[in-house]
């Protein structure tokens, strides 16, 4: 018997689609968020923007937002914690008409790095089970090298470009798997990247992630949570709208 998660279908119906028939018509640019619920409403607050479309869940109910900047419509919903859950939202982003995702989150750093830097994905390493199910298997996915380059630049100096982690057991990052994904060159550890980068490659779309560090795994005898990245949440959110804007319609 083959081992599933091996066992790749790249036939691209399913029983449940992402798309339903709601009539959801959603921003072709869209931020995926995940902050906090203060922040979250703190930065929508900023801005003016409308509901235009809503995901229900058993345990959340998330609300997609348009944003007006400058003469452009950005996308804003805030995401949830892990792959599977992740991916599913992400899933129905594109099927009601996200093409170009970047998303922000926090990250731990597997090497001796400051809290609160920013750092663009360029490579993640698959290991959770989500990114499976959308592509063959490999051991790691290369993010979209256009929109990563992209945003770099709108980082300048703030940016490093960096390869994660994705591993999806939060408490199984033991230190033979660390010692393992930084023998291979990646530098942090996060829980979504991989899988939402294959999903993105899979329904054709763009995928970037911008990582702000949080806790420290650097250190396997003495962790450090840090201040969780906290401090870094609505400045990213300013900046990944940013990115989007300057992200070019035809590209």
């Amino acid at each position: 018997m083959p081992i599933p998660i091996t066992d790749y279908d790249a036939d691209p119906t399913a029983v449940i689609a992402p798309n339903r028939g709601e009539g959801f018509a959603l921003p072709a640019k869209m931020l995926a968020a995940f902050v906090s619920d203060d922040n979250f409403a703190a930065f929508l607050a900023t801005r003016p923007h409308r509901q235009v479309g809503e995901y229900l869940t058993i345990a959340k109910h998330y609300r997609v937002y348009a944003l007006a900047v400058g003469d452009q419509t950005i996308g804003l919903c805030q995401m949830p914690l892990g792959a599977p859950a992740a991916v599913q939202l992400l899933d129905f982003l594109l099927g009601y008409g996200a093409r170009v995702v970047v998303a922000i989150g926090s990250c731990g750093v597997l090497v001796d790095a400051p809290e609160n830097q920013l750092m663009v994905v360029t490579q993640a390493l698959r290991d959770e089970g989500t990114s499976y199910h959308y592509l063959p298997p490999a051991a790691s996915i290369a993010l979209d090298p256009a929109l990563a380059a992209h945003l770099l630049r709108v980082l300048g100096p703030r940016g490093k470009a960096v390869g994660t982690w994705t591993n999806d057991a939060y408490y199984r990052e033991t230190p033979g798997k660390i010692a393992k994904a930084k023998a291979q060159g990646f530098e942090v550890v996060e829980m979504e990247c991989a899988a939402m980068a294959a999903c993105a490659a899979f329904r054709g779309a763009r995928f970037g992630q911008i990582l702000f560090t949080a806790d420290s795994l650097a250190a396997i005898d003495a962790y450090d949570n840090r201040g969780f990245g906290v401090a870094s949440q609505l400045p990213t959110l300013a900046i990944g709208v940013a990115a989007l804007q300057q992200w070019p319609a035809d590209a």
